[in-house]
């Protein structure tokens, strides 16, 4: 069989497996709650291994090895070490709260859950609306996913968007959750196979001597704080800046909406466990940054580091071909494992968010959430369509800006057990977003996270003023944890 062959055949496994899971996901997918959050009858393994392939994408598999390529090993410490200790963290600190009251309030969704805790429609609504800022996720997915698509087909990267979108989009249409569950299972089990194959492959290019190599690349590439970087150059931008917004990225709505899928508190140290663990794995995959650049690849552009790699490193023999078309394949499914996840959670967010306390429940939830995928997708390709020079800078942007806006309220929501007047959450929500975008768009910081750390820290102190201040208010508020 020639590889060409392998090639279609392997692909269409893989999509009418994925649309045979997405088939059963529809089966069981009866109502707008099923359709977002499932029927609470998952194994705390199985949510483990969606989560962790969730939060380990695109990103993680194809753009941010990038940044480890042109930055070093402060970039790789900015999201390999700082990063997972701060989804460890938020997990241990937020999950059981989270669970707690997500059960008391069945809530499907962050602004819902927001709503339940503070009991202010308008505020649930603003998060609702915050939230479509994770839109820019969607299109960094859906731009990496349709690089690697190029690398695999002889087409041009706008058709492979399109290719892209229409395959997620269709099978999430039917299944939602389950169908996102039951394909994330299997996309994580090849991306963990896929992970362990490179890093082992490429850690040649070490020859014995890791921090030696680095450094023979530039002095400042082999640092922990690079100063010859415009992003990772001290311990503010590489190690606390990248363990706070990953802390507070775990608030996003497609993430700790993992934890209602739960059925009980029993549940969540197998969840924690097994999330941590496939998590940590996954994290190997930023090695193929320093890989490429000590194998002396040419890249082009920084986001087309780990297809480039790729090609160099397996289409110069014949059983590399077909090693590459597994690899490619497995990559996608990495990006597709989080671009379905957050189309069901904002399709959900929309319907139970925006719809339903706007219009009424006259609006049939599960028709209109299927809808509202189709508009999400008509707006990540027009964004997607001529992407900005660093997509994964324009992610974060977003993406960073919703994590600084939501960290106080949540963070507060579960752990803070008395009424918390709504001006102390709600003006450090403001103020997490305003100060985040006026710092990275107009005050010339330009690392998305160190702007949103800022911005962080500047609503915590907010927030934790307002505690203080009022301490002694009557607590007459039926929400709470």
């Amino acid at each position: 069989m020639s590889p060409e062959i392998f090639k279609y055949l392997m692909v269409g496994g893989y999509a009418l497996l994925v649309y045979w899971l997405s088939w059963l996901g529809m089966r069981r997918t009866r109502s707008v709650e099923g359709f977002s959050i499932g029927n609470k009858d998952m194994s705390p393994y199985l949510v483990g291994i969606t989560l962790a392939a969730s939060i380990s994408s695109t990103a993680t598999f194809v753009i941010n090895p990038g940044f480890v390529y042109t930055h070093g090993l402060s970039a790789y410490i900015h999201y390999g070490v700082a990063g997972s200790l701060g989804i460890l963290t938020a997990f241990l600190v937020l999950t059981r709260g989270f669970l707690r009251l997500g059960e008391d309030s069945a809530a499907v969704t962050i602004p819902q859950w927001i709503y339940y805790r503070y009991n202010h429609r308008g505020f649930s609504l603003f998060f609702a609306f915050i939230n479509l800022l994770s839109i820019t996720f969607v299109v960094l997915i859906l731009v990496g996913c349709s690089l690697l698509v190029t690398g695999l087909f002889p087409v041009e990267q706008k058709t492979a968007l399109i290719m892209v979108l229409l395959f997620v989009f269709s099978y999430v249409l039917m299944g939602g959750t389950y169908a996102h569950a039951y394909t994330n299972s299997l996309q994580g089990i090849m991306m963990m196979l896929v992970t362990v194959v490179l890093f082992v492959l490429g850690f040649k290019y070490f020859d014995g001597d890791f921090l030696g190599s680095l450094n023979r690349i530039g002095e400042g590439y082999g640092s922990i704080y690079n100063p010859d970087s415009n992003l990772y150059f001290d311990f503010f931008s590489v190690f606390l800046s990248g363990f706070v917004v990953t802390f507070a990225l775990m608030l996003q709505p497609h993430i700790l909406t993992k934890v209602l899928y739960l059925r009980s508190e029993k549940d969540i140290g197998k969840f924690i466990g097994t999330t941590v663990a496939v998590g940590s794995l996954f994290m190997l995959m930023l090695m193929i940054g320093f890989y490429a650049r000590l194998s002396g690849v040419d890249v082009g552009a920084q986001d087309t580091v780990v297809r480039e790699y790729l090609l160099h490193e397996f289409s110069s023999s014949l059983w590399g071909e077909y090693v590459l078309v597994f690899i490619f394949i497995t990559l996608l499914a990495a990006g597709m494992s989080t671009l379905d996840g957050i189309l069901v959670s904002l399709s959900a967010m929309v319907v139970n968010d925006i719809v339903h306390p706007l219009a009424g429940e006259k609006v049939d939830g599960l028709v209109m959430s299927r809808w509202v995928l189709v508009g999400v997708g008509i707006v990540g390709v027009v964004l997607a369509w001529n992407p900005p020079p660093l997509i994964g800078l324009f992610a974060q942007k977003g993406v960073y800006g919703l994590a600084a806006a939501s960290l106080v309220p949540v963070l507060f929501g579960v752990l803070v057990r008395r009424h918390i007047p709504l001006w102390v959450v709600a003006g450090s929500a403001a103020i997490g977003l305003l100060l985040h975008l006026g710092l990275n768009l107009f005050g010339g910081v330009e690392n998305p996270a160190v702007s949103a750390t800022y911005a962080i820290l500047a609503a915590l102190a907010f927030g934790l003023a307002g505690l203080f201040l009022t301490r002694n208010t009557p607590n007459n508020h039926p929400a709470g944890v």
